[in-house]
């Protein structure tokens, strides 16, 4: 398992190693060891959350306030995903920033998305099968997003508008200047 660091270092994109022949294939997809050495810290996945959507499907951006911020560890069993983490930690140098990753059933990579950042992603493929953990369970309070089109993002989907199909509520969520300070840089939401 191969641990790289993105743009904003705190997002993690994972290479797991393929073991393939004519038989199909294995993969190792989490391992609590390597993942704290490779962060630094210990994450406690509670649950593991699987979506299936069509193409054009956008799903994001998501967070949870305290105390139910979560991390989440993504990745796609089936068809391909534009995976996006978007800091909202008020205060960090990347604050606003995006990091985005194409993830995919071929490349097999994951990407970890700690507290204090939004998440979402676009379904690039026909359908595509999402799975993630998640280490603090969901918050119906605590629930929260940021608008996936908000020009101070500047994030290329890679799809025309026209073919994005979002939900009532991911059509109305509100722009980073109107998020009011969620996380705050330097704090430790993993205590």
């Amino acid at each position: 398992m191969k641990f790289i660091p993105q743009a904003i270092p705190e997002v993690m994109l994972i290479e797991p190693v393929v073991h393939g022949d004519h038989r199909g294939y294995f993969v190792e997809t989490f391992r609590q060891d390597k993942f704290e050495e490779a962060l630094g810290y210990t994450v406690n996945f509670c649950q593991d959350n699987e979506s299936k959507s069509t193409k054009g499907v956008l799903r994001g951006l998501h967070f949870q306030l305290p105390p139910f911020a979560q991390s989440k560890l993504v990745r796609v069993i089936e068809g391909e995903v534009l995976d996006v983490a978007v800091d909202i930690r008020e205060g960090s140098p990347t604050y606003g920033q995006v990091v985005t990753a194409r993830l995919n059933e071929t490349n097999k990579h994951q990407l970890f998305i700690p507290r204090g950042f939004a998440h979402g992603f676009l379904v690039l493929s026909e359908a595509a099968t999402f799975a993630y953990k998640v280490d603090n369970y969901y918050s119906p309070e605590c629930d929260r997003g940021l608008a996936y089109n908000d020009p101070q993002l500047n994030i290329d989907w890679q799809l025309p508008k026209e073919l994005l199909k979002l939900s009532e509520k991911d059509q109305k969520q509100p722009g980073l200047g109107d998020l009011g300070q969620c996380f705050v840089y330097g704090e430790d939401y993993y205590a």
